[in-house]
């Protein structure tokens, strides 16, 4: 069973943060790192990871540089700043607390 991008809304800021705090990426890696960890259920639309991106520049969480890629082609890599570090600790912490609040809500 595969799942929309729907069940992240809310969440895909926090999970390109969390991606982006182990390593500077472009989009397509990261968009690959979203399916390989979700086990192929979550597959986002490349609109979805490029709006995310645009808002989270404006708002100071990521910044962008041009590196090469293989083959000479240039790429676009996200690196997260400091701002960024800091709305992913809450953004974590609000997750950690609405799992337990669900849990036991749903499995009561």
């Amino acid at each position: 069973m595969t799942f929309s991008s729907d069940i992240l809304r809310g969440h895909t800021e926090t999970v390109i943060l969390k991606i982006l705090l182990e390593k500077d990426s472009y989009g397509y890696e990261i968009t690959k790192r979203i399916l390989e960890d979700s086990e192929g259920r979550i597959d986002i639309k490349d609109a979805t990871i490029y709006t995310a991106f645009r808002r989270m520049e404006i708002d100071g969480l990521i910044c962008t540089y041009w590196g090469d890629g293989a083959g000479g082609a240039r790429r676009r890599y996200y690196s997260i700043t400091d701002k960024g570090r800091r709305v992913y600790t809450e953004k974590l912490s609000e997750w950690l607390d609405i799992d337990r609040i669900l849990n036991a809500l749903i499995r009561k």
